[in-house]
Order: structure tokens, then C-alpha cells, then sequence
């Protein structure tokens, strides 16, 4: 393997993945939930959920916070800060990089989230409006900030490059992911610690979502004719990104390569999901990587079991890959641990490793019914055995703010 030249596009490794997610509290643990299609979406259980018509989700179970912090820092970590750092944890475990040296200064990280610490205001809201509390804590503000777990990741590993946090609602991870591909291909940075987070199932959470009119009661069935809406989850996938060089050198476990990413705008409606902004991000993607459509072996899909996302989608799937679109694996993992908005990304990514490291797709769980407008291999059901040497993730959010990225097998 030849040395990149100085100033020349840098090839990046991942060289460690952790999460906890509705699926489980680690990665095995989702990888098996992927294997079995096994669906981690429940009764919700928390205060006043029956006071929501939405009860139902991806909810993370057995979590004791005080089996992984101490009461300080319990204090100052709000649930998706928390779900961030424990996912961190497994990812620089596995990836055996140390940023106490020099590395620390060539290192960095970009987390993305939508809505950051939920928990914290609802809590406090609640103290506020509902007990007629006149103080809260003092340290409220930098609990709930959307930058708060880029800032907590950022000081326990020593991490004094680039840190900050991207919220583009649905797609703030794949955000975060691509613009930490681009600075360790740059060679801004010799590894970026990325991913997202979320952790909204809160009543003022689904109370607020309920109004939107898109939540299914029951199930979420991405694809199938009979869908009828998206399901929500929470947890957290952290990834480490390293010069591919760099993790070659010290002889590091390279999961995956990072090969592209782009981005689009719809410019169009705040809501309402665009074909051609779709298609644009995916094509971008497909350039940016220097893949030709019939490389591609399997996409995670956006897939969130509305109406119009996943018609949306499957008419962009099918225009950027013409005839290869009927043989390409596309499927929709929300099916099993919920959307997971700003931390979605960051889980699916996962199910992209899956694919390619382990020859295992991951399947769109829920499926009964075809659907002529979403006429893909949704991979309906059960999880298949195939070899996949380029996956992408797509990630199509509110506002018009998509992101594709593309993997590479190791």
C-alpha cells in the first residue's frame, strides 16, 4: 500500500463502532437484533404516557445511569449526552487509538442531534409550570445544549482538535459523519471521533411529534402498502474515523472504508420530501466515492414508514440507478429499533457494516403488503446472506437537508 502524497485525498478507516440502542447496549447485540430481525419497538414507559395517543417506540430498556456515572456526572449528562459517551467508550475501546500524546491535537469530534437534551427540559418544564418551582438547577443550560455531548466526548478522551455538533434534524449524523470523512481525507485530521444521538421519548417529545400526524400507533413498516406512519427510538452510534495509513501502520482492525458523501438541499417545503433533492445527494455520493450505480450491493435506506418518504425515496433510488435499481438490497432498519431523528444515521451505519464485514443484510422487519410506488428489494422480513462490497446510507430530513454516505468492504 503506497503513501498518500502530501496534499493529496487521504483514504479513511473505521477502526471502531459502539451504540446502545433499543436494539441492544452494544454492537454484537445489534448486529444480532439485525441477523434476526428481531424488532426492538415496545410499549413505551415513562410519566404521563397515558396521557399521549402515542404510546409506542423504540425505547432503550434495563438503562441504569448509576452503573456507568457517578451522581456529578449525572448531573451534568442528560440522557442523550449520556447514551453518546457510552457508545464513545466501546468505539475508542475497540479502535485502541490514545489521544493523551500528540494525537489529541490531530484529532477531533462531530456529533450530530436534533433536539440535544431533551430530558433535561421536559424535566424542567415540569418543575417550572407544573410543581410552580422558582429555580432549577444551575446547571440546566449546560445539560440540555445540542453541544453538550461533543463537549463531554471532547474532554474525557483529550480530543483538542475540531468538536462541535451538527443538528439538521434526521440527518444531523450523516451530516456529522460526512464532514468527518472530509476532514481526515482532507488530512485535517488524523481521526475524528463522529456519530449522533438522540433521546426524545419524553411525553413533551411525542406530545410535540404527535401534532405532526405522522406517528404509526402500531407499527412501522417502511415500504409495505400498508404503513402507516413513523416510530420513534433513541440511542446512540459513535464511530472512530482514522487516516486509513495511520490505522494501517499501527496494524489496527479496519471495519469499513469511508469512500464518499454529499449533500443536497430541496429548497422547497419544510415537510414534504423531494425526489430530485434525494437523487441529487445519492448521485453526489455515488461521484464523490467514483462508483458506478451496479457497484453498489446494498443501501440503508431513510425509510421511515410514512407515506411520502418512502415513495419519495424509492422514485430516487430507482432515477440514479436506472436498471441496476431492481437489483440493488435496499432496506429500512428504523423497522426494528425506531427513528432515531438526529442519531439515526449513526445506528444505521452499522447495519452498513454489518452488510460488508459480515455478509449479513439487515431486513425492512414489518413488511406485509407490496407497494407499486416503492417497487425496490426491500429485503422484506428476514435478513439474507450476500456479498456486498459498497453500501450507502441515506438520510433525507425535514427541511429538505439530505446526506448519503458510502462504505467501502475493508
Amino acid at each position: 500500500m503506497t503513501e498518500a502524497r502530501p496534499g493529496a485525498p487521504r483514504r479513511v478507516a473505521i477502526t471502531g463502532a459502539g451504540t446502545i440502542n433499543a436494539l441492544g447496549h452494544d454492537v454484537a447485540a445489534t448486529f444480532d437484533a439485525f441477523r434476526e430481525g428481531r424488532c426492538g419497538i415496545g410499549e413505551l414507559q415513562f410519566r404521563d404516557v397515558d396521557r399521549l395517543s402515542i404510546r409506542i417506540g423504540g425505547q432503550v430498556r434495563d438503562y441504569d445511569p448509576e452503573a456507568h456515572f457517578n451522581r456529578q456526572q449525572i448531573a451534568l449528562y442528560d440522557r442523550f449526552t449520556q447514551f453518546t459517551l457510552l457508545a464513545a467508550r466501546q468505539a475508542i475501546d475497540q479502535s485502541g487509538l490514545n489521544f493523551n500524546g500528540n494525537l489529541g491535537y490531530e484529532a477531533g469530534v462531530v456529533l450530530g442531534t436534533a433536539a440535544g437534551g431533551m430530558n433535561t427540559w421536559d424535566d424542567n418544564y415540569r418543575l417550572v409550570y407544573e410543581e410552580g418551582k422558582n429555580r432549577v438547577h444551575p446547571f440546566v443550560v449546560p445539560k440540555l445544549m445540542n453541544s453538550a455531548a461533543a463537549s463531554h466526548v471532547s474532554m474525557e478522551w483529550n480530543l483538542r482538535g475540531p468538536s462541535f455538533t451538527v443538528s439538521t434534524a434526521c440527518a444531523s449524523s450523516n451530516h456529522a459523519m460526512g464532514l468527518a470523512f472530509q476532514m481526515v481525507r482532507s488530512g485535517a485530521c488524523k481521526a475524528m471521533v463522529t456519530g449522533g444521538s438522540e433521546a426524545m421519548l419524553t411525553f413533551g417529545g411525542i406530545k410535540a411529534w404527535e401534532g405532526l400526524r405522522v406517528m404509526s400507533r402500531d407499527a412501522c413498516r417502511p415500504f409495505s402498502a400498508n404503513r402507516n406512519g413513523m416510530v420513534q427510538g433513541e440511542g446512540a452510534g459513535v464511530f472512530v474515523f482514522e487516516d486509513w495509513d495511520h490505522a494501517r501502520a499501527r496494524g489496527a482492525d479496519i471495519l469499513a472504508e469511508v469512500i464518499g458523501f454529499a449533500m443536497s438541499s430541496d429548497a422547497s417545503d419544510i415537510v414534504m420530501p423531494s425526489q430530485q433533492g434525494a437523487e441529487r445527494a445519492i448521485s453526489g455520493c455515488l461521484r464523490d466515492a467514483r462508483l458506478n450505480p451496479e457497484e453498489v450491493g446494498y443501501i440503508n435506506a431513510h425509510g421511515t414508514g410514512t407515506a411520502a418518504n418512502d415513495k419519495t425515496e424509492s422514485a430516487a433510488v430507482a432515477h440514479a440507478f436506472g436498471q441496476h435499481a431492481d437489483r440493488v438490497m435496499i432496506s429500512s432498519t428504523k423497522s426494528m429499533h425506531g427513528h432515531i431523528i438526529g442519531g439515526t444515521g449513526a445506528v444505521e451505519l452499522l447495519a452498513c457494516i454489518l452488510a460488508l464485514r459480515d455478509g449479513i443484510v439487515a431486513p425492512t422487519v414489518g413488511y406485509e403488503e407490496p407497494d407499486p410506488e416503492c417497487a425496490l428489494d426491500v429485503v422484506p422480513n428476514v435478513a439474507r446472506e450476500a456479498r456486498v462490497e459498497v453500501a450507502l446510507s441515506n438520510a433525507f430530513a425535514f427541511g429538505g437537508l439530505n446526506a448519503v454516505i458510502a462504505l467501502r468492504r475493508a
